[in-house]
């Protein structure tokens, strides 16, 4: 209900970018100017200083920005009272989560809660933890799964489970039939690791340090945000990787990778994070509640 030129003024300040916000918003980038261009005659005032690639809010754009989030926040908190009249949840889910949840935990969930709410459009975006972190804190995402347990005090955090990490190997590597693994053991092979910002990597490096290893001495031969890559690597035997158990079970049953258990084990957190100070609808709360039991539920499943 809210006035579409707040929409796309609120995208741009937010992205600082007419591109990016066209992006976001489904718009073309022509069309993100005029809808700016009005909102300016309106107020007869310029409201972004533009230059150098970016746009900066002016301090009337400042204004106009303070005012149109509390508009656009009780435009969406109108909605969902509305829609709470009815008895079954419906509408847009803006839910983030990192890339191994993505990969394995998300399609179960999904899937509960689609048959549970067929009227729910969940709209996904995926990336490692520290940035599903930060678009929360931002108030772009609605609620993110991640891997971390964050420190952050403006979010409320649910532990919702542990999952193990496992090294993973070839089935034709050398260390392919030990029980265990230990750090040494380990770091003499190419090392197919994640990216910086992700959550195992963060505790795999914690791994090696505690055994006196630090990631100088690692022998680290490719940093991927994709764990669908870093399976495929080791599986045609380019190094070995750590990884999550619960996304490395399929691959593993068919034979392409063998996952060995950690000496001493690691596991990685599976935390359900919210913004304190945002308000949250009856869809927000009710998907909060069912993946924390879920993701347990799930999790002790498997183990």
């Amino acid at each position: 209900m809210a006035d579409r030129r707040l929409q796309v003024f609120h995208a741009v300040a937010r992205h600082g970018s007419f591109t990016r916000a066209a992006e976001a918003l489904f718009m073309t980038q022509p069309a993100v100017t005029f809808q700016i261009k009005q909102l300016e005659e309106q107020f007869n005032t310029r409201l972004f200083d533009r230059g150098h690639g970016r746009v900066v809010l002016t301090a009337a754009g400042e204004l106009v920005m303070a005012y149109a989030e509390r508009i656009l926040g009780l435009s969406e908190e109108l909605e969902s009272r509305v829609s709470e009249l009815t008895d079954e949840l419906s509408g847009v889910l803006h839910l983030g989560t990192s890339t191994t949840i993505a990969g394995y935990w998300l399609p179960y969930l999904l899937e509960g809660f689609k048959r549970r709410y067929p009227r729910v459009i969940p709209r996904v975006s995926v990336g490692n933890s520290q940035l599903i972190e930060s678009r929360v804190m931002d108030r772009n995402l609605d609620v993110g799964l991640i891997e971390i347990v964050t420190e952050q005090q403006s979010l409320d955090r649910r532990g919702a489970g542990q999952d193990e990490l496992q090294l993973i190997v070839a089935p034709d590597h050398m260390l392919a039939r030990e029980l265990s693994v230990r750090a040494e053991q380990i770091a003499p092979h190419p090392l197919i690791h994640r990216e910086p910002g992700n959550a195992i990597r963060d505790l795999v490096d914690q791994f090696f340090a505690s055994a006196g290893i630090p990631y100088e001495d690692l022998n680290v031969t490719a940093e991927l945000g994709s764990l669908s890559s870093v399976k495929h690597l080791v599986a045609q035997g380019f190094g070995v990787a750590i990884a999550s158990k619960a996304a490395i079970q399929s691959a593993v049953k068919a034979g392409r990778l063998v996952g060995i258990p950690l000496e001493p084990r690691l596991h990685t957190p599976l935390e359900v994070i919210l913004l304190k100070d945002k308000f949250r609808s009856r869809l927000v709360n009710t998907f909060a509640d069912f993946v924390t039991e879920e993701i347990g539920r799930l999790a002790a499943a498997r183990n």
